[in-house]
């Protein structure tokens, strides 16, 4: 019986779905302990600590907060509790009380003891990852560890939030089928609650190993990790959540059996006696543990903790909202013509350096400051870093600089937090080195931050050093966009050599490999190159937006057709991307017994009708009994569509012929089909890249290098096989193996 299929509108309903939920709620009696703390008199960050770090939904909440006051918590230094230290008192208060309750005004209290159940397999799974962190080596930062095991089932979270009675009907099917939850997922939604998880990861702005071992902890991290060394962190929440629900602590909503953990420890270096003692320790941890949170208690009154909840949240985001509205309006009367020049000047084509100095000439001009010189911080292992240096008039210059050794590029106090400081305090290596001199009486040093980290930093000449206090908040602000602006520029840049990278891994032969094993390496590829390309989808939504914006406003002639040139070029970009990842996550085959006969047919038609030929010289020879292929026609009649357009271009003058035979394989289970040309062939490093995203011989701009990669693309989704065989000068000849049922 064929499986059932999914309604191709469901994934992309449950992603809009998800895509709304801005938090995860906690649970009444999680609410009730740290509203008690938080109506203590004297309320401090530390107090409250313990909880947030212990409960999924807070966790996730308080990590989205440190991303967006410029805070890092990612890396080996990786610690929650410091992180929470750093943050206003009166923020985590605002976030504490407007956090949502789960079930809080229902009276059947099913929905809650199924969260109760989750929320301690997360527990588990966090004091378990946390355990297996200490031990492994290279060692995995603990806390980092057990955060990730605690935020490694939000897919789950977050489905039984905006879809409580369908998440609870997966759960039901997958007890009784003896299934894990991703199956049944996949079944009825057509997606997972590890991608879930990982879409919100992404949302939130969690910490980037966090974000792996939420999509990957289901996948095969061993393998995977191999290639992608940060990825071992997923290695270790498979592992604790294989511990974790063989030790039967709380609920996982997968019933099928876990991963046998001697395999992941092994792979992690831990041996037997090691694993022993972490199944030993866990239940005590977690019965601790859970006692901070109140899982234990009776439920408490839930009229008491909506009222606290409804009366707090009030006050303290009316507060909020007035202090941050009153700010907000200072920043966009002072900094909108300043972002707007800004803005304007971005070239679509243009580097990080060339948009550093629009900022540097834009910064001079809008503050009134003397000379200023911007430079981005080296890449890791180079003392050489690009600068721009801004002269009177706007007069600028390019020009490189040499860090000298065991001096960092961003002095220490400014590498991670805003401040100004005397310039000749901290960077003279850099006067030094140029043929302008700066005023060592007026000179400041800042750095221009993204993401909670220097990316570069820029020395000006400040005229009236006394209103370095009036200037301070507005040279925050512009100094972070400038580190976003660049930031992206440079992202965009290491996307694409990731993707180029990824591009070359799909089409990598794995020869001693089993076949499963190399198609499940080529999925996880493809869905890494998927997310890789998706990600490029924001800055140019930043860009094409903001050009959109400012050519309304904009009156002179000039500078709209800047903008129309900057919103043209992002379309363009984006259109590339999405032919990226329609290969990389085309549509699913709908495979039908079909005659070969007429597949050949259509294929010459749509070659026609593509490559512009109308008499085209193929000549078609099939068997008499021949059976029919079982494929998805439509695939297979573009693949081999691709394959005449091809052999049409191999030859340089007049159309030459192409021949096609199709024949029964030995065993029967196959058609053999084979497509000959006497063109003008390939060697052997370009038939190596045959099949490669993008690789095309032809001169540049001709043509996008996809056509044989579909191919090789449609004919592995439908159970085929595809081998090339070609010589310089005597014609290619492509082999297509297609399944007969």
């Amino acid at each position: 019986m064929p499986d059932e299929k999914v309604d191709p509108t469901a994934a992309q309903q449950v992603e809009l779905a998800i895509r709304r939920l801005d938090s995860l709620s906690t649970l009444p009696l999680v609410a009730v302990q740290f509203f008690s703390r938080l109506l203590q008199p004297q309320f401090s960050p530390s107090a409250i600590a313990e909880i947030i770090e212990l409960d999924p939904a807070l966790t996730a909440r308080i990590l989205s907060i440190i991303h967006r006051q410029g805070l890092s918590v990612s890396g080996e230094k990786f610690s929650l509790r410091h992180a929470i230290d750093k943050l206003p008192a009166h923020l985590i208060r605002e976030v504490l009380f407007s956090v949502k309750i789960l079930g809080a005004f229902e009276s059947g209290d099913d929905r809650t003891m199924l969260r109760k159940e989750l929320a301690l397999h997360s527990l588990a799974v966090a004091c378990c990852a946390k355990d297996i962190a200490e031990i492994v080596s290279p060692r995995i930062n603990p806390l980092l560890a057990h955060c990730a095991g605690l935020l490694h089932d939000i897919g789950k979270l977050a489905l039984q939030e905006v879809m409580p009675k369908s998440f609870a009907h997966i759960l039901e099917e997958a007890k009784s089928t003896g299934a894990g939850a991703c199956t049944i997922e996949q079944k009825h939604l057509g997606l997972d609650h590890t991608i879930l998880g990982k879409r919100l990861a992404q949302k939130w702005h969690l910490p980037h190993q966090i974000a792996l071992a939420i999509w990957l902890h289901h996948s095969d991290v061993v393998r995977i990790s191999q290639n992608m060394p940060e990825a071992r962190i997923a290695q270790v929440v498979q592992l604790a959540d294989s511990i974790a629900r063989q030790s039967g602590i709380g609920r996982s909503g997968s019933f099928d059996s876990p991963e046998p953990p001697e395999q992941i420890a092994q792979s992690l270096a831990i041996n037997l006696e090691q694993l022993q003692q972490i199944r030993r320790k866990l239940p005590e941890t977690v019965r601790q543990k859970s006692e901070v949170l109140g899982l234990d208690l009776p439920n408490a009154a839930a009229s008491y903790c909506d009222i606290v909840h409804t009366t707090a949240a009030r006050l303290a985001h009316e507060h909020t909202e007035l202090s941050l509205e009153n700010r907000q309006l200072q920043s966009d009367s002072s900094h909108f013509d300043f972002i707007k020049e800004f803005l304007l000047g971005i070239d679509s084509a243009a580097g990080a350096i060339d948009t550093a100095e629009n900022f540097a000439v834009s910064w001079q001009k809008f503050y009134q400051t003397g000379m200023v010189c911007l430079y981005l911080a080296p890449q890791a292992g180079s003392q050489s870093l690009e600068a721009v240096v801004v002269e009177n008039l706007s007069q600028t210059k390019l020009i490189y600089l040499n860090v000298p050794p065991e001096t960092p590029s961003i002095p220490k106090v400014i590498a991670r937090d805003f401040e100004i400081l005397d310039a000749h305090d901290y960077v003279d290596w850099l006067f030094e080195q140029l043929d302008v001199d700066f005023d060592s009486n007026q000179t400041k040093l800042m750095p221009l931050l993204a993401g909670g980290k220097a990316i570069g930093a820029i020395v000006f000449e400040l005229r009236y050093p006394a209103d370095v206090e009036l200037f301070w908040e507005k040279f925050r602000t512009s100094a972070s966009i400038a580190g976003s602006v660049l930031d992206a520029a440079c992202d965009a840049a290491k996307q694409q050599r990731y993707l180029e990278q990824f591009a070359q891994l799909l089409v990598k032969p794995k020869d001693i490999q089993p076949r499963d094993a190399t198609e499940s390496s080529l999925s996880a590829l493809v869905e890494m190159a998927a997310g890789a390309a998706h990600e490029l989808n924001n800055p140019l939504s930043v860009i094409s937006g903001r050009a959109q914006f400012l050519s309304e406003t904009e009156t002179e002639q000039g500078k709209k057709q800047i903008l129309k040139q900057i919103q043209e070029n992002a379309g363009e970009i984006s259109r590339i991307i999405e032919g990226l990842m329609s290969f990389a996550r085309p549509q699913e085959p709908r495979p039908t017994e079909t005659n070969i006969k007429k597949i050949l047919d259509e294929a010459v038609q749509l070659t026609s009708q593509k490559t512009g030929v109308e008499h085209i010289n193929i000549q078609i020879e099939v068997t008499d009994d021949l059976k029919s292929v079982f494929v998805d026609s439509a695939q297979i009649v573009s693949a081999i569509a691709n394959v005449f357009s091809n052999a049409i271009e191999s030859y340089t003058g007049s159309l030459g012929p192409i021949k096609v035979t199709a024949i029964p394989e030995e065993s029967g289970n196959f058609v053999k089909l084979q497509i000959s040309d006497l063109g003008c062939g390939m060697d052997a490093q370009t038939l190596e890249k045959a099949t490669q995203p993008f690789f095309s011989a032809k001169p540049a701009g001709r043509k996008q290098g996809m056509g044989l990669a579909y191919t090789h693309r449609f004919v592995q989704l439908n159970k085929g096989q595809l081998r090339i065989v070609s010589r310089p000068g005597s014609g290619t000849t492509v082999t297509i193996m297609l399944p007969c049922k």
